[in-house]
């Protein structure tokens, strides 16, 4: 009896670890999705500076006038009424005719 006593108490310690090790939440996929969680806890982190960027953006343009007639300027190119609009273009390099 105690012949196979000895046998069956370890393949029962290993039916009972198997889930442990292998199983759906065993240990193997807790590691292997631990870097997973990193990666997704870093584009997280991005994203909520971002989304703290843009609501900052949103308050200003709600609050201050200032804050909408500069973006009016900066990417629509409005002037007052009573402005005037100068536009500097860059001198382009001519070319020389050859001398012969």
């Amino acid at each position: 009896m105690m012949r196979w006593l000895t046998p069956l108490l370890i393949a029962l310690i290993v039916l009972l670890q198997y889930p442990l090790w292998f199983g759906e939440g065993g240990w193997f996929k807790v590691w292997s999705q631990s870097g997973e969680v990193v990666k997704q806890q870093e584009l997280n982190g991005k994203l909520s500076e971002r989304n703290q960027t843009i609501s900052a953006e949103v308050r200003d343009l709600k609050e201050a006038r200032d804050a909408i007639e500069e973006r009016a300027r900066a990417e629509l190119g409005m002037i007052r009424s009573e402005e005037v609009f100068v536009r500097v273009v860059p001198a382009t390099a001519t070319s020389e005719p050859e001398k012969k």
